[in-house]
């Protein structure tokens, strides 16, 4: 099995950061002035970087690689992208959970599409550090939701941060499901920022089935933060054939696709 790249660093996350502010290229000098760091000290973040694909050197500089986004839009506007795609991943989800089934839902649009989904099951044990998943499933049909502490990000309503990541000790769910911020045959799954990565990574060891939901319009993106155990986890539900590199990737890992609305994949 090929281990993915580790999860990039905060040096690195800022030199993507000015990169992007200028426009998706600029020089070494510029970069190092910026940082307060030597020229070599960015020559040597930038190797790493183009080791995972995520920039492309050129003479006396460095461009951001094509399809990769740093930053994911605001949450309501990625409510509405694609939704009619992420409305058929979250039914094909609510088929598999069952009356009484404990899990953890992310931050992502996909699973706030899920928790609407789930709004007609019963006496779910949720886990959550998304407002909008507690809000839609908390007081109805005996459900009992569970909110990570901590300070509510302003644009997207999720709970981050290191009293987030205690809480999730006290739990242990049967599905912790995730959403990605792009899925690339070289480097699996990815995210737009750490602590996201951060407290998935604690999610996913507290449940006993880890599962994925991704639309297509996430297929052979990239994105700064690496998933940094790809083997662990053991589903994923999307709306779409994947390419062919990204299928290799799944079997590689062994997992499990299953594709809402149309045939299933490898294992499911």
């Amino acid at each position: 099995m090929t281990a993915p790249p580790p999860t990039t660093s905060h040096r690195e996350q800022e030199i993507l950061r000015e990169i992007r502010l200028s426009g998706g290229s600029c020089r070494v000098g510029f970069l190092a002035e910026r940082l307060g760091v030597s020229d070599e000290t960015v020559r040597r973040n930038i190797r790493t970087l183009q080791e995972k694909s995520l920039v492309r050197k050129v003479h006396g500089g460095v461009l951001l690689s094509e399809g990769l986004t740093l930053n994911e839009q605001p949450f309501q506007t990625r409510m509405r992208h694609n939704a009619e795609a992420k409305r058929t991943i979250a039914a094909k989800l609510a088929e598999i959970i069952r009356d009484g089934d404990s899990l953890f839902l992310d931050i992502g649009s996909t699973t706030a599409y899920a928790a609407q989904a789930l709004a007609g099951h019963r006496n779910l044990y949720i886990v959550t550090n998304s407002l909008a998943v507690a809000g839609t499933l908390a007081t109805i049909n005996g459900n009992r939701v569970f909110f990570a502490g901590g300070e509510l990000r302003p644009h997207d309503g999720g709970s981050f941060g290191q009293d987030a990541i205690r809480f999730l000790h006290r739990f242990n769910v049967q599905y912790a499901v995730f959403s990605a911020g792009a899925i690339n045959g070289d480097i699996g799954f990815m995210l737009h920022d750490i602590q996201e990565a951060d407290l998935s990574r604690e999610a996913a060891r507290r449940a006993q089935t880890r599962i994925v939901l991704a639309d297509s319009d996430k297929f052979g993106r990239r994105a700064p933060i690496a998933v940094s155990d790809q083997c662990e986890l053991d589903l994923l539900i999307t709306e779409a054939p994947p390419p062919r590199a990204i299928a290799d990737m799944l079997e590689r890992n062994e997992i499990a696709l299953v594709q809402a609305g149309g045939e299933n994949g490898n294992g499911a």
